[in-house]
């Protein structure tokens, strides 16, 4: 069993579909950008001040 109840199997076929989906080229910049947006998610959260 794997994480929440998804197998290894189903993870593989998932990455097999996006990597057909998205290519190996746009892959790489595909996730330099979703950890970009989650680094100025975090920055964001991590700001004192409050919104008015």
């Amino acid at each position: 069993m794997g994480i929440g109840g998804i197998g290894v199997w189903q993870l593989l076929i998932v990455f097999a579909m996006i990597l057909l989906v998205f290519g190996g080229k746009h892959l790489g910049s595909l996730g330099a950008d979703l950890g970009n947006a989650i680094s100025g998610f975090r920055k964001a959260m991590r700001d004192d001040s409050p919104v008015e």
